[in-house]
């Protein structure tokens, strides 16, 4: 028992001691300070003098009127209404979002949308229930507003209420969570200020400004990618950037142009980041909490910054014709490329240490697309939540990479949680004319008895690739993973010789040269809501070493 309650308190102590002041204090605030609603009338809304360009477009999410597909999960209206308890947050959370407002083909919605507003309106009153939370809240006032630049009017009553909604939202700011809330909440108050005219709108736009010019040099590190280290939440702030820049534009003359100048830089920056963290299949990497389908595609992005005219460089090194390294030292990525071969390393931190809420146990994993296929991947993120299967998904256990004594490498707990967590070091790179390398090593496991270190090393050259781990220090068990993409084949020829055959036909060989090979389940996910069954390489150390060569043949 008092083991136990040692290592709760272990858990909560290296959880807890990472947080900011403002994080503890925020807390505090959100459960005793309760605001009311502002509802006086609404501001006079501006007029738009410049030009708004077409937005990012996500998913179709209303497919019929009242009827959702979010999360690859139907629901109804009148069936859920707009607050189910039985429906997991999630997923109310896009109800209250109004995504599809701008979403692909939103024009030919129309009706629908109109009889959403109205229904939103009369169902959900000010300050109650999910839809008035902060993030909710934000993501919905600049999906309105979004909709207007296009040629669609809002009612009087939405008018109001998205006033009534920007004066709750200034009370609710989430400071508790920092991060990519924090800066949603400020994007919405820079939309607000620039919708709306008059001292109020001002106030709303000056505090947005604030927000945003403090967590822009926190959030965007210098090499371009964003501090959570998930593709994902690098896609949705770059959409937010886009968003800010086009609506600074449609109003111009009420943000200085030294910084809509800034916030082209950051965003040129992002995208040359997301580029190179995209599979030749034109997905995101999943590493951290990351899937497809929560945000325009990088080719989407991409479009959308093209017709802002920013003048995004090539990035010559994401090509997988040539041998070649790109790094970016903040983030701690890592793509190798090679004839037919794109691999992406993860040498990275898992985040910031105050805010691991998307952080994952997947320290030293790596992704690697052949001939344009993903073959090895990261299991990826189907749910949030507190549950079990959440958990699966955070763990070392869900990734390609090494397990030590059944523990992942950093302690993610909870639905968003990390006590004690990894911090990789020793980084080396080499690239020859013929070959690439790198290496590096984690302390994750350093916590554990025998003090254990892993030490991944990775040695690609034209149609070949030898991972090599290491483990120093003393171990009980260990077991290094290769999670296949569920739409290869797998034989076992022998218990140190594999055949992985890819949908085109194209055929990899796959060695165990050192250690005890088994193949074994795994799931992968790479859309939420979406669990599919596939296959993983399990290599058990000899000597505290395993070594696995893939060989392919370049045609």
């Amino acid at each position: 028992m008092l083991v136990k309650i040692y290592s709760r308190l272990s858990l909560y102590w290296h959880t807890l001691r990472y947080l900011k002041p403002v994080q503890i204090y925020g807390r505090a605030w959100f459960r005793f300070v309760h605001p009311k609603p502002v509802l006086k009338p609404a501001p006079e809304l501006r007029k738009p003098l410049g030009v708004w360009v077409g937005c990012a477009e996500r998913r179709q999410s209303v497919v019929a009127p009242g009827e959702y597909f979010f999360l690859n999960q139907a629901g109804a209206l009148k069936n859920l209404g707009w607050d189910d308890p039985g429906t997991e947050k999630l997923w109310r959370y896009n109800q209250h979002y109004f995504d599809d407002l701008n979403a692909i083909h939103a024009s030919s919605r129309t009706e629908w949308h109109v009889a959403l507003l109205k229904d939103w309106l009369v169902h959900n009153p000010p300050g109650q229930g999910t839809g008035w939370e902060p993030y909710p809240t934000s993501l919905r006032i600049v999906n309105w507003i979004k909709w207007t630049l296009v040629g669609n009017e809002l009612s009087p009553e939405c008018i109001h209420s998205l006033a009534v909604q920007t004066r709750w939202l200034t009370k609710r700011l989430e400071i508790h969570l920092l991060g990519n809330h924090l800066f949603a909440n400020a994007k919405a108050l820079v939309f607000a200020g620039l919708a709306f005219q008059g001292e109020e709108a001002a106030s709303l736009l000056k505090k947005g400004l604030r927000i945003i010019r403090r967590e822009l040099r926190e959030q965007v590190l210098p090499d371009g990618g964003n501090f959570e280290r998930s593709p994902m939440y690098h896609s949705i702030f770059l959409e937010d950037m886009l968003d800010l820049i086009n609506a600074a534009r449609a109003w111009p003359g009420q943000i200085d142009p030294k910084v809509v100048a800034n916030w082209e830089t950051v965003a040129r920056d992002m995208v040359v980041w997301l580029n190179g963290m995209t599979h030749p299949d034109g997905q995101i990497a999943l590493f951290n909490d990351a899937a497809f389908g929560v945000t325009p595609t990088p080719a989407e992005l991409n479009a959308y910054a093209q017709r802002l005219d920013l003048n995004i460089p090539v990035a010559a090194l994401v090509t997988d014709k040539l041998l070649a390294i790109q790094h970016w030292p903040q983030s701690g990525y890592i793509r190798l490329s090679a004839p037919q071969a794109v691999a992406l390393l993860d040498v990275a931190p898992i985040g910031p240490d105050y805010l691991p809420s998307h952080a994952n146990a997947d320290t030293l994993s790596f992704e690697l697309s052949l001939f344009g296929q993903r073959v090895i991947v990261n299991g990826g993120t189907s749910r949030y939540g507190s549950g079990p299967e959440r958990l699966r998904e955070r763990q070392t256990a869900a990734h390609s990479t090494l397990e030590i004594n059944s523990q992942s490498s950093s302690e993610v707990w909870g639905g968003f949680r990390v006590a004690r967590r990894a911090y990789p070091f020793n980084l080396k790179m080499h690239q020859n004319p013929d070959d690439l390398s790198v290496e590096c090593s984690h302390d994750g496991y350093k916590r554990l008895p025998g003090e254990p270190i892993h030490r991944r090393s990775w040695y690609l050259q034209e149609g070949s690739l030898i991972v090599t781990d290491l483990i120093s220090g003393h171990y009980d068990i260990a077991v290094s993973r290769f999670i296949f993409h569920p739409e290869v084949v797998t034989k076992s020829l022998s218990p140190s010789l594999y055949k992985v055959i890819l949908p085109s036909g194209h055929t990899i060989n796959l060695n165990v040269q050192e250690g005890i090979g088994q193949i074994a389940d795994a799931k992968y996910a790479s859309e939420f809501g979406k669990l599919r069954q596939t296959q993983c390489l399990q290599v058990f150390p000899e000597n505290g070493k395993v070594v696995v060569q893939m060989n392919w043949v370049c045609s």
